[in-house]
């Protein structure tokens, strides 16, 4: 078992307050590594009409996603804590549904993407609000992901809309 108790943090972050920015880092290091790996997994696996746009236009996307996780780890290692990046982490989250589609045509993919970049963005958007009244530097760090994280779902997002605007997935309460 991993010991989890701080020894240090950065000065002027109070100990409890590095706890929590570590848990908020550590969420948002499962989010980008369950991204990355399921980018790289539909570059894998899509086939059909648009194929190698698609093939093409993820791999500058997992690069970013992976340097993003990077940079995650090192921020809750500079906070005092021990970033988890094993695949047991991200098994032992709740509340994510898995990647389940397997050699699929472009659209079946990107509408697939359209809701994880959703589902991350949203995420890192939460943990930026709770970081205004904890650590200002993590919450720039969150702030320069989200810009890129919002930049490549517009990208996919792209391929899954209409001219009128009108996206072929559907989320609650929008």
């Amino acid at each position: 078992m991993t010991d989890t108790s701080l020894n240090f943090t950065v000065p002027g972050v109070a100990r409890n307050d590095a706890e929590r920015v570590i848990s908020l880092l550590q969420d948002q290091l499962n989010d980008c590594n369950r991204l990355q790996l399921t980018l790289k997994h539909v570059h894998w696996n899509v086939v059909g009409p648009n194929f190698i746009a698609v093939h093409e236009m993820l791999d500058p996307q997992i690069d970013a996603v992976r340097a993003m996780a990077d940079q995650l780890a090192e921020r809750i290692a500079t906070m005092g804590g021990s970033p988890n990046g094993t695949p047991a982490a991200l098994e032992r989250e709740d509340g994510h549904d898995e990647y389940t589609i397997g050699r699929a045509e472009t659209q079946e993919h990107l509408q697939g993407l359209d809701v994880l970049y959703r589902s991350v963005i949203t995420s890192h958007r939460s943990a930026v609000d709770e970081l205004e009244k904890l650590d200002l530097v993590t919450q720039d760090l969150l702030v320069g992901q989200l810009h890129e994280l919002e930049l490549f779902h517009w990208f996919v997002r792209a391929h899954v809309e209409n001219a009128l605007g009108q996206l072929a997935t559907t989320y609650d309460g929008q």
